[in-house]
């Protein structure tokens, strides 16, 4: 996906969008703010061709791995879906109270 150039979104100073994940890669390591967390998820979205693609950019980067690919995979599921097969997979490695919660969840949404 072709972004245009420069692009900022989110605080006031924005993010810088412009870098690639090649870019990042290098010298990316655990961050706790949302300055050097966001904007990495972002591109890793960015750069991506599908949902399970938006992920395996986002872990790919290193550094806070599992935070990265909650926030692209928020975005991904958002822009593409998720693919049934993953989502089936997903909830079958749940422990049942967790999954009856999330159909419930699921169901309540349903019944807007």
């Amino acid at each position: 996906m072709n972004i245009p150039m420069p692009v900022t979104a989110g605080c006031s100073a924005g993010y810088d969008l412009t870098r690639t994940c090649d870019e990042i890669r290098p010298g990316y390591h655990h961050v706790e703010t949302c300055q050097q967390t966001v904007p990495e998820a972002i591109i890793a979205f960015l750069e991506s061709v599908s949902f399970e693609d938006a992920l395996r950019n986002a872990v790919s980067l290193g550094g806070d791995s599992d935070t990265l690919a909650c926030i692209t995979g928020g975005i991904a599921e958002a822009f593409y879906g998720m693919p049934q097969e993953l989502r089936d997979e997903t909830l079958k490695r749940l422990p049942e109270d967790i999954r009856e919660g999330y159909e419930l969840f699921r169901w309540n949404i349903g019944q807007r």
